[in-house]
């Protein structure tokens, strides 16, 4: 059996687009895609940032994230335009709807992305080219917008190449073209690898992703510990994840929280996730469950989205195991940029009657009886007298 082909498809300025769309739907005669215009919240508030920005926008030096006030002194004639996630949400699984029943095996990593195996459609198509070719051009014709697609056999080479010239493009990214097509980029364009990284790495002499891949993996942990090494793993194409398709509705349990304020520190986002986990945990004892599957996400202040997930040494419904593998996943995942929200999602549910296969070795099973019987009682007082009834020492100074 050889390598896979995984597809990663990207809507091409998705909020923007599809607003523009709405509109000339609803009567308008301007496409907010060909002039100067952004999809921004209220200037009044601390959302009021850029959360989309036309070509046009973009070659006044417009750049998502910014305050929207700062994009109407790089250009007054500006044309703004709310955000309207329930239009994004409808888009969204439009979208979904006609990919899935091209190939069912679709992994939806945000509302406007996502990685398709093209191992079970093979056979329809002449090669993955004309098939990407078919969706892309179908997708523009059907719903009126464009996305990308980037072919690799590695899920994080189709990533990055979606990423590449846009829009309406398709674009390969094989294991055996990254040393032509990706190493002579700036090493900022690599996947996960943010402003904080890439300072480090611009100290170390690593400015290109070739001078990242041709590196001491030795040196780099030891200053980006494991997510340097994440970095220096997708900067010579290695990822062995596979596309990881769900059901339409994914049983899960999960919550998340939006900061007051960017949290900037390891021990900021700890506090934050500590009380993620708590209510997480609560929720799957409340429903007599066990996750077997736990993921962190992150969203940026810029608003760039990610998350990572793993699985806790056996299914679980205690706080303290959910926040320590949360945390070890957000070590692995953070590039110390300012966090804007923080979130826990737990899958791979069971009852909590099924039987845990403990290993030989497995001594912590007192420990975890009387870790069970503290959760019930915490669980008892808080369901009497409410959630902040008991609260750890640790979160007391918690601003959230």
């Amino acid at each position: 059996m050889g390598d896979p082909v995984i597809f990663h498809i990207d809507v091409n300025s998705a909020f923007l687009s599809w607003s523009a769309l709405a509109k000339l739907e609803t009567g308008s005669k301007t496409d907010l895609r060909l002039i100067p215009s952004i999809v921004g919240g209220d200037i009044s508030t601390r959302h009021g940032v850029v959360l989309a920005k036309s070509i046009p926008a973009k070659s006044f030096g417009i750049t998502t994230g910014e305050p929207v006030v700062n994009a109407f002194r790089k250009c007054p004639g500006l044309v703004a335009v709310a955000p309207d996630q329930e239009l994004y949400h409808q888009r969204s699984r439009q979208l979904m709807t006609f990919l899935r029943n091209i190939c069912p095996d679709i992994e939806q990593v945000s509302i406007d992305e996502c990685y398709m195996d093209y191992s079970p459609v093979s056979a329809n198509y002449t090669s993955p080219e004309a098939a990407a070719a078919y969706i892309k051009d179908t997708v523009r014709e059907k719903f009126g917008f464009t996305v990308n697609v980037g072919i690799s056999d590695r899920k994080v080479l189709a990533k990055m190449a979606s990423d590449f010239k846009k829009p309406d493009l398709v674009h390969t990214l094989y294991a055996a073209e990254i040393s032509r097509k990706l190493w002579p980029l700036p090493v900022s364009r690599l996947f996960l690898c943010g402003r904080s990284s890439v300072e480090t790495l611009k100290k170390l002499g690593i400015l290109t992703i070739g001078d990242l891949a041709n590196s001491d993996p030795s040196i780099v942990a030891s200053h980006l510990k494991s997510h340097g090494l994440m970095l220096w793993n997708y900067a010579n194409g290695i990822d062995s994840s596979t596309v990881l398709p769900e059901p339409v509705e994914a049983k899960g349990i999960g919550n998340s929280t939006t900061l007051t304020t960017d949290a900037a520190t390891r021990d900021e986002a700890a506090k934050i996730l500590l009380d993620l986990a708590e209510s997480v945990g609560r929720r799957l004892r409340a429903a007599h469950c066990r996750a077997g599957l736990i993921c962190t996400e992150i969203k940026y202040s810029n608003f760039k989205s990610v998350s990572h997930q793993g699985a806790p040494e056996c299914p679980t419904a205690s706080t303290d195991a959910i926040y320590h593998t949360a945390c070890t996943l957000f070590d692995e995942l953070w590039d110390g940029a300012p966090i804007r929200l923080l979130g826990i999602r737990t899958g791979k549910l069971e009852d909590e009657d099924e039987p845990v296969q403990l290993s030989l070795f497995d001594y912590a099973a007192p420990i975890s009886e009387k870790q069970q019987k503290l959760d019930a009682a915490l669980d008892k007082i808080r369901s009497k007298y409410g959630n902040d009834a008991v609260k750890r020492g640790s979160l007391l100074d918690s601003p959230d």
